[in-house]
């Protein structure tokens, strides 16, 4: 049977009747532009081109006043002025926009942390618009959160989308998106109800109609949307079930999407069939961090969104450190319980016990690449500490990759060469020379040489195209096996145009990071 022929007599007669001036007015309704040539995630809700206030005559729509808003550049929006970044407000120069789109969207989902943060930031700067965006652009605005969604950072990208209104469809829909994976549908759904146009997919209205209360306008919806082709078969089976579940209670499961949507994967969990997330997008990982999945899953998913920097480095220590015991051994679970002793014994400011389990702790999470995350949330309190032997190595290895990291330097003596030539990267001083035979190490040192090295990016600065160059040098140094001269560089520039922070951490974790 049709999803059709399951909706109640009385909202099949309705839709019949009301049919023809549907169709009318779908036919005739103008098409709404759209930035066509935007690339959006495979996972993000369908955008339709039209209009498509038609959905459900039998919604009321609440008198509204609109006021226009003051003339915005999209592309200049951010969350970060220029005080807080240190970023000149002409960062983007003469750079054309869909190169910096390009390099953008192409910036790993992994990396250093380092670049990894400061390509955020870039993301989320408030900078002027490249010098060919036009007044409603947006093409560089869409590719920043598209970085920030491929990486799950959902917070920073729903930010800065409220920045702008989220008045254009292909801004709408990505906030759309953030807030069924953050469980705000509400919100959208509201600010949907005021400007039906902006709907990302006729599927999101039926959605928005049922989660408002009105069943029949969405079934009716439903119907409509089938008859005209709007809804493919398996979405209309889905939404038939979420609109009414308990005619489907002895009917097959509904097949699982290979890439669900934002909307498909709430509509499942609204069902009971909540999708398993492994291998899907950051972006769905973050339904895995409730308190209501399973120990395991917020573990993974914790993970996940740490290497990616999507979360804070406490919330993950947060999912380890809980009162719960692992009940298993191995992977993940060893991790835990290394983590889980080290973290007792620090609380309780044993330092027998830190000796013995600061450096299983360090390898443990080390080798998950959340090295990083581990001394940002520890490395203030071990470094008080009256530490010894390796416990004290291991301290201040964690201390050098943390903010600490010129402290470290300035008050501790090197006993090794290792560390001797990493305490001079972090208080930005030509490192000793050591006998290696380690490109990377090398290359690092070339990097920091007195006087500072020539690089090949000096043509971006000099025709006025520094953040280009600046998203360049960032792909080179996120790239595993990348051309130790191509290091150099990458690492010079930065230290050239004052960012010498990110060039030390970057430097400090290529060096000490397995």
């Amino acid at each position: 049977m049709s999803i059709r022929g399951m909706i109640r007599p009385c909202l099949a007669a309705l839709y019949i009747a009301t049919l023809p001036a549907m169709v009318w007015a779908q036919d005739s309704a103008p098409n709404v532009p759209t930035l066509s040539t935007i690339l959006t995630p495979d996972w993000a809700s369908g955008t339709i081109s039209r209009p498509h206030a038609n959905v459900a005559p039998a919604i009321t729509i609440p008198e509204i006043m609109v006021t226009p808003l003051a003339d915005i550049q999209v592309d200049a929006v951010g969350l970060f002025p220029t005080h807080i970044t240190g970023l000149p407000r002409d960062l983007w120069g003469m750079s054309d926009t869909a190169t910096l789109a390009r390099l953008m969207r192409t910036q790993p989902l992994q990396g250093l942390p380092a670049i990894q943060q400061f390509t955020q930031t870039l993301a989320l700067a408030e900078l002027d618009p490249p010098f060919d965006a036009t007044q409603a652009s947006g093409v560089l605005f869409l590719a920043r959160l598209d970085m920030l969604l491929a990486r799950g950072a959902l917070a920073p990208a729903q930010a800065l989308i409220e920045r702008t209104g989220a008045t254009e469809p292909e801004v709408f829909r990505r906030w759309f998106d953030i807030s069924l994976l953050t469980d705000q549908a509400s919100r959208a759904c509201a600010a949907m109800a005021v400007n039906l146009d902006i709907a990302p997919s006729f599927s999101a209205r039926i959605f928005c109609l049922a989660q408002s209360g009105d069943w029949a306008a969405a079934a009716l919806s439903l119907g409509t949307g089938e008859a005209l082709g709007r809804i493919t078969t398996a979405e209309a089976d889905l939404l038939a079930r979420f609109l009414d579940p308990e005619l489907f209670e002895t009917a097959p499961a509904v097949p699982t999407d290979v890439v669900p949507t934002p909307l498909s994967f709430q509509m499942r969990r609204a069902l009971g069939e909540r999708p398993d997330t492994t291998g899907l997008p950051l972006a769905f990982v973050h339904a895995d961090l409730s308190n209501t999945v399973g120990w395991r899953a917020r573990l993974d998913a914790a993970e996940r969104l740490m290497r990616a920097g999507a979360i804070e480095p406490t919330q993950w220590i947060a999912t380890y450190t809980t009162d719960r015991v692992p009940a298993a051994s191995g992977a993940i679970w060893d991790r835990v319980n290394a983590l889980q002793t080290f973290d007792a014994a620090l609380m309780a400011q044993d330092t027998a016990q830190i000796d013995r389990h600061l450096a299983p702790a360090w390898a443990a999470v080390t080798e998950a690449d959340l090295g990083v995350a581990f001394a940002t949330v520890y490395a203030e309190r071990l470094l008080q500490l009256p530490l010894t032997g390796q416990a004290a190595t291991t301290a201040r290895r964690v201390g050098l990759l943390s903010p600490l990291h010129e402290y470290v330097a300035q008050n501790n003596t090197p006993q090794t060469d290792i560390e001797r030539f990493a305490f001079g990267i972090a208080r930005g001083l030509a490192p000793p020379p050591r006998q290696t035979d380690d490109l990377y190490t090398t290359a690092i040192a070339a990097a920091f040489a007195n006087p500072p090295p020539s690089h090949r990016y000096a043509w971006f600065i000099e025709n006025n195209r520094l953040g280009e160059a600046l998203l360049r040098a960032a792909l080179v140094l996120s790239t595993p096996g990348a051309d130790p001269d191509d290091v150099t560089d990458a690492l010079a520039l930065y230290r050239s145009v004052g960012l010498e922070g990110v060039a030390r951490n970057a430097a400090l974790q290529m060096l000490l990071l397995p």
